[in-house]
């Protein structure tokens, strides 16, 4: 619009409106939209038309809106002449214009949102379903206000595929073709008035996110099928989802709650949401031609073809049975036909298994819990697992070894199994057969009656190896029934076509060399569509499509019925906490808003019941990698030889305290064993005392240094927090030496820090108050992930020692080549510390901790009392002590913390520049943290909270810290690789996209 035809446009809705204000341009196709911002601070819609718009389509719409209002919806209203008219005219650039003014819904636009979570879209359904709900009423004559957007008028688009190439033609003739063919059956679903364009430039959210407020715009509205509503407004809710098919079950279970879709209508909706994004691309196509300077023509157009491409991809009767079980209906229309008809016709083991005498089976446990099956270098070891099959079937000969229906399994390791879903990264963990477990070469025979499929070696690690797949047909029923991992060529001896009658044999069992790499067993499988698979058939699901799968793959127990194969009943998360609740104290907390139910640890994975991996970037502890195999190995090595305390003489104890002092300075020589950090920082405590008489302890503002009594006492983080108390007069605190936030920053910051220091001291000695010691970290953890100003700890030493003190470095959880450059904090510094504490980290996680010290601490100390610890460096938690050190060493897990923390501390500081949440970036190694501020350096604590709980749902496990719980630390099992690193900066960068973290207060 030109500045003459701007003007007479704010002339006339002056004139005729009497409003008067500012005007920004809004999406428009065939009229300009602009939001109206009035002097008063109001806000309208006003849509100008490219020609004079219709007296009866303008009373239609307000019309519609009225009908809607009345019945309770958030729509807009139109705004009223002067003189009462619903529109106005005016010329601009020598054309005539239509104006309407419309009332404006407070929000963001749809796309203006991000993230749209869950909760979010399945709200969109339920409006949609309101909307949906009320217009069935409605009775108007007409059927279109804009035909060419009318998904039952949609294949006038034919005439214009010449405007794309081959590949492009390719794809829109997928689905022009796929609406020919369904068109009969289309032409018979019910009808009503919809929107038509519940695009997401029409519906309005709050401005923080959390509920639709409006939908607007009527001008496209139709008389057509109802189903095409929720196929036009699903359509645009797939846009920037990896999984489109999952981003909709939420929308449609909305939908349904309010406007309960029909069977036949869903059988459609694949069909419909395709043609709707090939209608958006049309249009844009020839409105491009047509009006190149139009820039909104081409918005989003990139996105609408990378939804359309993704949407292809998807299996269309998968969708219909995702569509279908997401609306309350069993997946597939004849599952519970089947389940009915297989229950009446009980088989046993020995028609499947003739050679085998089996009436009952022993249900064995390969679910991410079980115990079973060890950790992932056992399940992996052929020939061990099949010794412990062999030895199972040995203890119970009656019983057929089986099971697996529904089982999330962690046994899937190979990268086939993994994806890239709406989650983050997903594997297939869902077992969707039964698992038989028998020797190589067993006669395998069908129940059923069936014509050959598929017949291959399908072959890989992790494969079905021989495959048969078997498709039947009894009582009006079409099922398949798979059999995998035979030897090949049993299977091949099978031609497609061939028929196979009742008790006709399949093949024999394969050994693992020719089975995919497994023990030998058989997976039984059934199905109620082969979903066009050739050589292959998924056998394993993701967890989130597992109830569709169910319905698709239904439990061949159904035939055999015996109580040891049912699938294992599965608390659900809720129901532990609410037991927890019951029974553990109140003052334990969980992680995150909703929390974790982990059953495995495996390297630097945290696994879920469901078999869903989540990378560990905060838990130092499992320092090595969560249930490393070497570790694991040497304690069950030696619980199962000894497991006493240290008043035995055990060459393990010394074994392990040789090795242990070598990572230390020479002058720390003398190690004794306890059980955790609090227990070493206590012990620690005490040598001071027993070194200096003195009880009076410096200690740093936000540290934190045990659970005990006396460690609790020395931690301001804890003391000083909700719960707190005012701290024994024996411990003095000194402020945190923060240069990025705390009481003293810029260049000469550690000076001011030691002075402070200093004087602290020199008041406590003029009152008579004897210096024991220090404890200070060698990093401040809780207080922020906090290195040390340069210069800080040398001086601040020799203060103490001056003053007579002993200085003891906390090591508990920045120690064992975190840092990457050093195997001790404190040795960044070039100080050596009187008496070093360390905690689990050294067991991996098992209680183990040590407190090193100088041999004239460990004499001092030596003062008649005995000190003994019952469980404190035994010969089993020596064993494993010294295992962690050697897989620190043969693993070179100093080099990777120290080349992959400094690839991460770039990343993140080019995250910094280009997001300014991130204030700070700070530490070193596998110790980062970075601070979330506003401009002001108010810390933004809710952010941070927010931030960790997105991560979670990205499949990323972090925690805040720091006095104000503003930072995000990275603390990660040393195993931690690069690749980790990258997709953890991957996947920040796009939480931090979010309108959270964009947009914010302190």
């Amino acid at each position: 619009m030109t500045p003459a035809a701007f003007s007479a446009l704010h002339k006339i809705i002056k004139n005729e409106y009497h409003l008067e204000g500012s005007l920004s341009l809004l999406y428009g196709e065939f009229t300009l939209n602009y939001k109206l911002t009035t002097n008063t601070g109001q806000n309208f819609l006003v849509k100008v038309g490219p020609t004079a718009l219709e007296q009866d389509t303008a009373a239609f719409e307000q019309a519609l809106l009225d009908f809607l209002s009345e019945r309770g919806l958030q729509v807009p209203q139109v705004i009223s002449t002067k003189t009462g008219e619903l529109f106005s005219f005016f010329t601009a650039d020598g054309q005539k214009r239509s104006l309407r003014i419309i009332s404006w819904i407070d929000g963001k636009l749809w796309s203006e949102i991000n993230p749209h979570t869950e909760s979010l879209r399945e709200q969109l359904g339920q409006r949609t379903g309101e909307l949906l709900q009320a217009l069935s009423d409605y009775k108007a004559s007409g059927e279109s206000l804009n035909p060419t957007w009318e998904l039952s008028n949609s294949l006038w688009t034919q005439e214009h595929l010449a405007l794309f190439d081959s590949a492009d033609q390719k794809l829109l003739d997928f689905f022009i073709d796929r609406f020919k063919s369904e068109l009969t059956t289309y032409e018979t679903l019910r009808k009503q008035w919809i929107h038509n364009d519940l695009n997401d430039n029409n519906i309005f959210v709050a401005a923080d996110g959390s509920e639709i407020k409006g939908i607007i715009d009527f001008g496209d509205a139709s008389y057509s099928q109802s189903i095409n509503e929720v196929a036009i407004c699903g359509a645009y809710l797939i846009s920037g989802f990896p999984d489109p098919l999952d981003a909709l079950t939420p929308f449609l279970k909305g939908v349904q709650e309010f406007f309960p879709l029909q069977e036949a209508e869903l059988a459609h909706l694949y069909t419909l949401i395709g043609m709707r994004l090939l209608l958006s691309i049309v249009h844009a196509k020839r409105n491009a031609i047509a009006q190149p300077e139009n820039t909104y023509l081409q918005v989003s157009q990139e996105a609408v073809w990378e939804s359309l491409q993704l949407w292809s991809q998807v299996h269309p009767r998968f969708a219909h049975y995702s569509f279908r079980k997401a609306c309350g209906y069993p997946a597939h229309p004849k599952t519970t036909a089947f389940e009915q008809w297989a229950t009446e016709h009980k088989a046993d083991f020995d028609t499947v298994f003739p050679t085998t005498t089996f009436k009952k089976a022993l249900h064995l446990d390969l679910s991410v819990s079980s115990l079973w099956i060890g950790t992932q270098s056992e399940f992996n070891d052929l020939a061990l697992f099949e010794f412990k099959i062999d030895q199972l079937q040995k203890q119970h000969p009656e019983q057929i070894i089986a099971g697996g229906y529904q089982e999330p399994r962690p046994l899937y390791t190979d990268p086939a199994y993994d994806t890239v879903g709406n989650y983050g990264a997903q594997s297939r963990t869902v077992h969707l057969g039964v698992d038989f477990w028998l020797p190589a070469q067993t006669p395998v025979h069908t129940l059923h009656k069936g014509e050959v499929v598929i017949a291959v070696n399908d072959q890989g690690n992790k494969e079905y190896g021989g495959l048969v797949v078997i498709k039947h047909q009894e009582a009006g029923l079409e099922f398949y029934t798979l059999y995998g991992h035979l030897i090949p060529e049993t299977a091949l001896t099978h031609n497609l076509g061939d028929i196979i009658e009742a008790g006709g044999m399949v093949g024999q069992l394969g050994a693992a060399h020719e089975n995919g790499s497994w023990s030998p067993h058989l997976h039984y499988q059934f199905m109620l569509d082969l979903l066009d698979y050739t050589e292959d058939f998924p056998g394993v699901c993701y967890a989130h499509q597992r109830e569709i799968w169910q319905d698709l793959c239904p439990d061949p127990n159904l035939f055999f019925q015996d109580s040891a194969l049912k699938p294992q009943p599965k608390l659900r998360p809720e129901q532990i906490e609410q037991k927890r609740k019951k029974s553990l104290g109140q003052g334990m907390s969980l992680s995150y808003n909703e929390p974790l139910h982990i059953v495995r640890g495996q390297g630097i994975y945290l696994v879920d019941s469901w078999g869903r991996k989540y990378i560990d970037t905060v838990n130092n502890v499992a320092h090595v990698g969560h249930e490393h195999p070497h570790v694991v190995k040497a304690a069950q090595q030696q619980i199962a030889a000894l497991n006493t305390n240290t008043r035995y003489l055990h060459k393990n104890v010394v074994e392990f305290a040789e090795a242990f002092l070598k990572t230390f300075p020479e002058k720390l020589s003398v190690v004794h064993f306890v059980n955790s950090g609090s227990e070493a920082n206590e012990l620690a405590v005490r040598m001071v005392e027993a070194v200096t008489g003195s009880r009076h302890m410096l200690v740093s503002e936000s540290g934190y240094h045990g659970n005990t009594l006396t460690c609790v006492d020395l931690s301001h983080y804890k003391f000083d927090r909700k719960g707190g108390y005012e701290p024994p007069q024996t411990t003095h605190v000194f402020h945190r030496p923060d240069v990025f936030r705390g009481k003293h920053r810029g260049p000469n910051a550690s000076v001011d820090y030691v002075k402070d220091l200093q004087e602290q001291i020199q008041n406590l000695q003029e009152q008579n108050m004897k210096i024991g010691g220090l404890l200070l970290e060698s990093v401040l953890s809780c207080g922020g992930q906090i290195p040390l100003p340069e210069g800080y700890l040398p001086e601040v030493y020799k203060l103490v020692r001056a003053a007579g003190g002993i200085c003891i470095a906390d090591e508990v959880q920045v120690g064992m080549g975190r840092l990457g450059d050093s195997f001790w904090g404190f040795e960044q510094y070039g100080v050596v510390p009187d008496i070093v504490t360390i905690g689990k980290p050294i067991g991996n996680g098992h209680p183990l901790a040590a407190v090193v010290c100088t041999a004239e601490v460990a004499e001092a100390f030596n003062n008649g009392m005995e000190f003994f610890n019952t469980f404190g460096g035994n010969p089993v938690s020596s064993a494993v002590g010294k295992a962690v050190l050697e897989v620190i060493q043969e693993e070179k897990l100093m080099d990777n913390a120290r080349d992959t923390g400094h690839f991460l501390i770039d990343g993140l500081k080019a995250l910094q520049k280009q997001f300014p949440i991130i204030a700070d970036v700070r530490g070193k190694g596998f110790f980062l943290g970075f601070e979330l501020c506003d401009a002001d350096r108010n810390p933004l604590t809710e952010q941070a909270k927010y931030l960790a709980n997105r991560m979670k749902y990205y499949g990323y496990l972090m925690s805040v810290d720091g006095p104000d719980d503003n930072v995000i630390k990275i603390k990660p099992p040393m195993v931690f690789n690069r690749h980790n690193a990258e997709q953890l900066l991957h996947y920040l960068s796009q939480v931090l996209t979010e309108d959270k973290m964009q947009h914010y207060e302190a």
